[in-house]
């Protein structure tokens, strides 16, 4: 293998071919990647045959810009099929380099030693200290070939191609990895200060959010304080549970909402992050002042009424505290917790407890009791899916716009949502119907608890989003959370 001749043949040919608006993919880059994949191939002691093979790779990976920016991995390997066996490469020999120049392609998935070696080395600069100088390169000749609008856009491309991107060499990780985390940082702290309204809900949302949670409260201690607790009838969940141990020992109501809840409050702190649990202790914490404060009073003694309207009431409460994004029950924690652990799925657990609860219900004070509870159970949990809207967990929710970049990057970073895009086009408004330009479809499924925030977001990037939902039925795999039910 000639090597050094083949070097000089094909940087010749670069220099002389490549179009000026290629600022990125052009010799130096070439050369870098080059430097790069021998001091890779040396720190991980290949085979000097290896070593040839190897630069000769990284020599021809980016070649196929000579032609074309379009799949230009592939056109590479065109090139050197043709060039290569002027200089003593057998057939072999061409077809290991063009594995390792296919396995550049992005994302990048090499499939032997001597392709990890390469992607490594073509990306090398990703931990380094060149990373702003290549980056701005490679912006340039994006923007130049319309790969890219704006720099905001770029910036969205770098963070997400900076999250997905991995090092496969033991001498890449350990050298360059901590540096590409640090830049990632960077990246996502100029994303925030950039992107309309960041990751903060706004102040209105707030307090539309704590409105929301102090009615729901307020709506929830009347219909334990005034149906439920004077006629001894139960409820499901921990709620059910303090309404249990109030009537068998007279205990305080208030006192027992907020024990029993605690030690879920604190698990759901490492399951479900640190402000869904604040919320969710808000909300407990008035939730006990409203029942302390409350006075005890019977509107009715009709079984049926008190079943069926303590129901209502409790399940319009409930509803109106997850609407704010919080809640008022446990009991979907420790089902989380649990699901992990066991094969059961979440309404089995809470079907469980619910059962032992109404069970002990039936033991103490009679069969008719445990039933009429059971009803009122049943109301409290139609209700709360009627409140939060639909009686489906998740829903379906197809956004366009024009600033869909944008938009896309908060999904999945800030709600945390994987995405589905779709490409159309949008305008043929009357009167304008030759009016029409490309746009991204952005489709995702979201919990029902979800909708307001995700609606917040997008209103805060665009305020002319066009947003449709959709209930669904079934949803399974993905990135969706599993239904929080009463």
């Amino acid at each position: 293998m000639q090597y050094e001749k083949a070097h000089a043949f094909l940087i010749n040919k670069l220099r002389k071919e490549l179009p000026p608006h290629i600022t990125y993919h052009n010799v130096q880059h070439t050369a870098n990647v080059i430097n790069a994949a021998e001091y890779l191939g040396e720190r991980e002691n290949i085979s000097p045959e290896e070593m040839i093979l190897l630069k000769t790779a990284a020599l021809f990976h980016d070649s196929g810009f000579v032609k074309s920016h379009h799949e230009h991995e592939a056109r590479s390997c065109e090139i050197a099929k043709k060039i290569l066996p002027q200089f003593d490469y057998s057939p072999e020999q061409i077809e290991q380099i063009c594995t390792m120049i296919m396995a550049t392609k992005v994302p990048q998935k090499p499939q032997d030693y001597l392709s990890r070696l390469l992607c490594d080395a073509d990306l090398y600069y990703l931990g380094g200290d060149q990373y702003e100088t290549n980056s701005h390169n490679l912006y340039k000749e994006f923007k130049k070939n319309k790969i890219i609008k704006t720099s905001l856009e770029w910036n969205i491309r770098q963070a997400e191609f900076l999250s997905a991107h991995k090092y496969f060499s033991d001498t890449a990780l350990k050298e360059r990895e901590p540096g590409k985390q640090t830049t990632l940082k960077q990246m996502k702290k100029k994303l925030d200060a950039s992107l309309p309204g960041g990751h903060k809900e706004s102040w209105e949302a707030k307090i539309q959010d704590f409105i929301l949670n102090l009615a729901g409260v307020g709506i929830a201690a009347f219909a334990l304080k005034c149906f439920l607790v004077p006629n001894r009838f139960f409820d499901g969940g921990i709620t059910g549970l303090s309404l249990l141990l109030h009537e068998l020992y007279h205990l305080d109501l208030s006192m027992l909402i907020f024990l029993l809840n605690l030690p879920l409050i604190i698990l759901s702190y490492f399951t479900l992050g640190k402000q869904f649990s604040i919320r969710i202790l808000v909300s407990i914490l008035l939730f006990g002042l409203c029942l302390y404060i409350v006075p005890e009073l019977a509107i009715t003694k009709d079984k049926l009424l008190i079943s069926v309207f303590g129901g209502i009431f409790l399940g319009m409460g409930i509803g109106l505290v997850m609407r704010a994004g919080a809640a008022l029950d446990g009991i979907e924690v420790l089902a989380l917790y649990t699901l992990k652990r066991t094969s059961f799925t979440i309404t089995e657990i809470i079907l469980g407890l619910n059962i032992l609860i109404f069970g002990v219900a039936a033991f103490e004070f009679g069969i008719e009791t445990s039933l009429y509870s059971i009803l009122t159970y049943f109301a409290a949990t139609r209700t709360i899916d009627y409140v939060v809207e639909g009686i489906q967990a998740y829903t379906g929710v197809t956004i366009i716009s024009g600033k869909s970049e944008e938009i896309k990057y908060e999904l999945v970073h800030s709600l945390g949502r994987g995405i589905t895009v779709y490409k159309g086009e949008r305008g043929f408004l009357p009167g304008h119907f030759e009016v029409s330009n490309d746009v991204d479809i952005i489709f995702t499924v979201i919990t029902r608890m979800e909708m307001r925030k995700l609606t917040n977001l997008v209103y805060q990037i665009d305020s002319k989003a066009f947003i449709f939902a959709n209930t669904i039925k079934e949803a399974t795999g993905g990135i969706i959370k599993r239904r929080h039910s009463h």
